[in-house]
């Protein structure tokens, strides 16, 4: 992408498809019910982070409680939910940044800053889930953290490293916009 710079049109829109694709794995962590599944047999306990449901049986009908309830709950719901929603702000300022011919590139350090606030809290909400879960729910057999809690991981996770690359583009404004003239190395006999 350095190589051709960001007027090179399939690569201009780079970052903000992979801040599109973190927004996707946030929304399937938000709205996923497999942040806790029992592992084993008998399959009774399923929680999301807004409720924890258990069913008495195998066949039986799922009992769906609030983790709403529960303080810690709550503020692994609300933590987790302001970083998804800095996310979204980076999106929509990724799109506006890079749809303007000319590149500011402070505003692009500015959204990196953001991104690392929205780790920090995706992680706080991350982090609280499991610890205050497996303390104050009772769970039957072997359980573990499944499929959309990963999905909050990977989201995290993506969230880190393109705070990392929109905070360190700017550094390299003039190879990207083309105005250093290219060194050989080999000089011809």
């Amino acid at each position: 992408m350095v190589k051709y710079g960001l007027d090179y049109t399939r690569c201009r829109w780079i970052l903000p498809l992979l801040l599109g694709i973190g927004v996707i794995f946030g929304i399937i962590a938000l709205a996923g019910r497999g942040w806790l599944e029992s592992q084993t047999l008998p399959y009774v306990h399923q929680a999301s982070l807004w409720e924890s449901c258990r069913r008495p049986g195998q066949g039986g009908e799922w009992i769906c409680e609030s983790l709403m309830g529960y303080a810690w709950g709550r503020a692994a719901a609300a933590t987790y939910l302001v970083g998804f929603i800095l996310l979204v702000i980076c999106f929509a300022l990724a799109i506006i940044a890079f749809a303007i011919d000319t590149l500011r590139f402070n505003f692009i350090r500015g959204i990196g800053g953001l991104l690392f606030v929205a780790a920090v809290f995706s992680i706080m909400g991350l982090v609280i889930y499991p610890v205050k879960f497996s303390t104050e729910i009772e769970m039957t057999g072997i359980n573990m953290f499944s499929w959309a809690y990963g999905f909050g991981w990977t989201t995290a996770i993506m969230e880190i490293c393109l705070g990392f690359f929109f905070c360190c583009l700017p550094n390299y404004e003039d190879q990207i916009l083309g105005n250093v003239k290219p060194t050989y190395f080999y000089s011809s006999p």
